[in-house]
């Protein structure tokens, strides 16, 4: 049998060789009072650390001592703590075979660690479980509980998920999506089907509000594609004036309308090869919509001013804000235009409907602020206080991430303080009533429209503002809104799931 032990190296293991005169530490212990036919320790200390303890560990035992560096964010995360040390006792596992039996040491090192240890003697890895001190000594743990069912699914949720995406047909963990920041699930959908046309050629839709991100979302797909070498060409159809789309699209040739001093080629050329990602395509005019269309039929080009054709191999990735299904409807965007480049349509959601994502937001774009910031005279890192991000937490920021960054950026400027108040932030949001008006006040009539549901996002709204504005303190949120009492208010806030 082979008696394998496996513990990470602790802060206190470390010092016991400098302050032996105080006990031997943890793994010390261990290895003077459990025979043991193999030592495995995990670490995550620079080595010039760790070379001084191994030397004076291995000197008070013969048991072979085989140390597993390993890099963690942190030694209190718990994802970064378990992928390691599953990788060490699964490695372990394979020398020692089924005979073997694994002793895991809970003293050493963070709760973290001591925590994935007991899950993994009770779940993938049956062991021993022990803990050591000065005082007691070497001992057996008593963990009064088996880890119940009610433990296992997050324990198998991540072998579970990629179960699903295997199963799914989709393409392994793209890092070129990690930059689009979420957690909530229904950008965790939007996410997964980037990804799994990311490979493909066809063209690609995103659509989504301004600010939802989509100009992010396409860089991610083309980097994820077989064209990530070739160039990515951005174009804002809305910015540029109709007389200049079709030279700004197609190129033109010397000569061929005043001021054309030379031969330019358009951005179908510049993408040569690789993705043209045409933002707010809706705002293209007729004429250009029907040269575009050709242009995608044929895989070819003409410059004005030119009859010669050029052949073109990009792939389009366009967006929108506006629903280009009521465009084409209203006849204001051509429907064979629109089939052409819908081919995948991917929905970004606004940010009012990604529950879970706006405080990690807060904290990754401060972050970027702050960064932004690093290199102006006398700056100093800001932080929000309480009330500031529970403020942002319940704004309805309809000009959804964009809106959000250029809010903390406003508010980082504002405050002479280093923390951001709840009046700092406030003052940073700009009023936006008026856009918010239109979008409630102004939609078609029609099936589409959905009375209730508009009710209910103004409800959401005006209850969402109150509960922030008072802190949570229900009778004054219910006087702030016309309401009689705060069981009235109770009563609004269980009618359209609105939470304190």
């Amino acid at each position: 049998m082979n008696r394998a032990l496996v513990s990470w190296i602790g802060k206190a293991d470390l010092r016991a060789p400098r302050e032996e005169d105080r006990g031997v530490g943890p793994l010390g212990q261990a290895v003077a009072a459990r025979p043991f036919d193999t030592i495995h320790l995990l670490s995550d200390h620079p080595k010039e650390a760790v070379a001084p303890y191994l030397r004076w560990l291995r000197g008070r035992t013969s048991v072979p001592i085989t140390l597993h560096p390993v890099n963690l964010s942190s030694p209190t995360h718990f994802g970064d703590i378990y992928q390691a040390a599953v990788s060490v006792v699964a490695d372990v596992w394979t020398r020692i075979g089924p005979a073997g039996t694994f002793t895991f040491h809970l003293s050493p090192g963070t709760p973290a660690m001591a925590a994935v240890w007991i899950l993994l003697a009770k779940t993938r890895f049956p062991a021993e479980l022990i803990e050591s001190s000065p005082e007691a000594g070497v001992q057996t743990a008593s963990v009064p509980f088996d880890i119940s069912a009610d433990f296992l699914p997050d324990l198998l949720r991540k072998p579970d998920e990629e179960l699903k995406r295997l199963s799914a047909g989709l393409p392994p963990e793209a890092p070129e999506f990690a930059d689009i920041l979420h957690r909530s699930v229904e950008m965790q959908r939007v996410i997964a089907r980037a990804r799994r046309v990311a490979p493909r050629s066809v063209p690609v839709l995103i659509e989504g509000e301004s600010g939802t991100g989509k100009e992010l979302l396409a860089r991610a797909i083309h980097r994820t594609s077989a064209r990530r070498d070739q160039p990515f060409v951005a174009l804002n159809c809305g910015a540029i004036p109709a007389e200049l789309i079709e030279s700004e699209l197609f190129g033109h040739e010397k000569g061929a309308f005043t001021g054309a001093e030379k031969t330019r080629k358009g951005h179908f050329e510049e993408a040569e090869g690789g993705t043209l990602f045409l933002d707010e395509v809706g705002e293209l005019p007729t004429l250009a919509q029907v040269k575009l269309l050709r242009t995608l039929q044929e895989a070819e080009i003409v410059r004005l001013g030119s009859s010669k054709p050029i052949q073109v191999n990009v792939r389009i990735v366009a967006a929108t804000n506006r629903n280009l299904m009521e465009e084409v409807a209203a006849g204001r965007f051509r429907a064979d235009l629109f089939y052409r480049i819908a081919v995948a349509i991917l929905r970004l959601p606004p940010l009012r409907q990604r529950e879970g994502d706006v405080g990690l937001l807060i904290d990754a774009l401060l972050d970027q602020v702050n960064q932004e910031s690093l290199e102006e005279p006398g700056f100093e890192k800001k932080e929000l206080s309480a009330g500031a991000r529970n403020l942002l937490m319940n704004h309805p920021w309809p000009g959804n991430v964009r809106e959000l960054l250029n809010t903390l950026r406003r508010a980082a400027i504002w405050t002479s303080d280093t923390t951001i108040t709840a009046d700092d932030a406030r003052d940073a949001i700009l009023p936006n009533d008026s856009a918010a008006a239109d979008g409630i006040l102004n939609r078609p009539l029609g099936e589409s429209l959905r009375l209730p549901d508009l009710l209910s996002i103004v409800a959401r709204h005006y209850l969402e503002r109150a509960l922030a504005e008072s802190h949570g303190n229900k009778t004054r949120a219910a006087a702030l809104v016309g309401l009689p009492s705060y069981q009235t208010l109770t009563n609004w806030l269980e009618r359209y799931g609105v939470k304190l």
